[in-house]
């Protein structure tokens, strides 16, 4: 396993992580003991960062990362969030953030986290998450309840925002690294050079970088699935599969303190590990990143609208 520093935190964690929005069921359904076993095979294998949020599975995934800890919190840097405690419902508000954490702790079977982060914050206003939802992580820093913190989301523009004007630690966002979309080395690298730590979760874009294909809901655009099929046949036309080129591009990426996986099962996971050590083919890899140049729409809307963007 490969590790490093998440900015100027001193939390020093593995290149590889373990996300947990798998255990929603939004892929297929997750037994808790099934569920477990991934995480006790990820610290077994030297994973030290685990990721989740009460909204996934609306607080299960929390209590199956508590229940895989037990006796072994210190071996992690775990991370939760803030804001969100059902999927696509969000409350910002101080008193909410304040008693969802407290509710967080118990399920996780701690008196702290490692990593605070507010949740999807383009579903948020610029005015709220900037003028109270960080000052209030930052406080509940001071006081204890996490070591660092940070905001997650999709969209760029409010990520950089938040970095520019206020002292978070660690900016979390998904499916913008990758095969597909490379949008984020430009801002992660500004956010490097600040002491600030980017993590990126979903390296295979929510199932899109798969051989399966994304599931139905999936919100790219048709011209984007139709490049990510033409990959797929491509790597497979070469024995190889797409998610694993994808898990071994972001890994590669210089700029990424952690890539977030989720694995279904233990097997799943040793897949992914494999790609902590090895690059992918420069050849293979030159010939998918050209089956997505010409698609323009490399991303999906997300949020409110509250916030200006010149970033989809």
């Amino acid at each position: 396993m490969k590790y490093s520093t998440l900015g100027t935190t001193g939390l020093k964690v593995s290149r590889l992580g373990l996300g947990t929005t798998t255990f929603m069921g939004i892929f297929a359904r997750r037994s808790p003991d099934e569920s477990v076993r991934v995480l006790q095979r990820g610290l077994e294998a030297g994973i030290t960062l685990v990721d989740t949020a009460p909204s996934y599975g609306e607080g299960l995934a929390e209590e199956w990362v508590g229940r895989a800890l037990r006796g072994r919190r210190d071996d992690v840097v775990l991370t939760t969030k803030a804001g969100s405690y059902a999927p696509e419902t969000f409350d910002f508000s101080p008193a909410r953030i304040r008693s969802g954490l407290e509710d967080s702790l118990r399920r996780l079977g701690t008196d702290h986290v490692d990593v605070l982060c507010a949740h999807d914050i383009e579903y948020g206003s610029p005015e709220q998450i900037l003028g109270d939802v960080l000052p209030l992580l930052e406080r509940l820093r001071d006081e204890g309840k996490t070591r660092a913190f940070g905001v997650s989301g999709l969209l760029l523009e409010p990520l950089r925002a938040a970095v520019e004007q206020t002292a978070v630690d660690v900016v979390q966002t998904y499916c913008r690294y990758g095969l597909h979309d490379q949008s984020l080395v430009g801002p992660a690298a500004g956010w490097r050079a600040r002491g600030v730590a980017t993590v990126l979760g979903s390296p295979v874009a929510m199932g899109l970088l798969t051989q399966a294909g994304p599931p139905d809901w999936h919100p790219a655009h048709p011209a984007l699935r139709a490049a990510a099929r033409t990959a797929a046949a491509l790597c497979a036309g070469q024995g190889t599969d797409l998610a694993s080129l994808a898990m071994r591009y972001a890994l590669a990426c210089p700029q990424l303190d952690a890539v977030l996986t989720g694995a279904g099962d233990p097997d799943h996971l040793d897949r992914n590990l494999l790609a902590v050590e090895a690059p992918p083919d420069p050849e293979l890899l030159a010939a998918v990143l050209a089956c997505f140049a010409e698609v323009s729409q490399r991303t999906w809307p997300s949020g409110n609208g509250a916030w200006p963007t010149s970033n989809p």
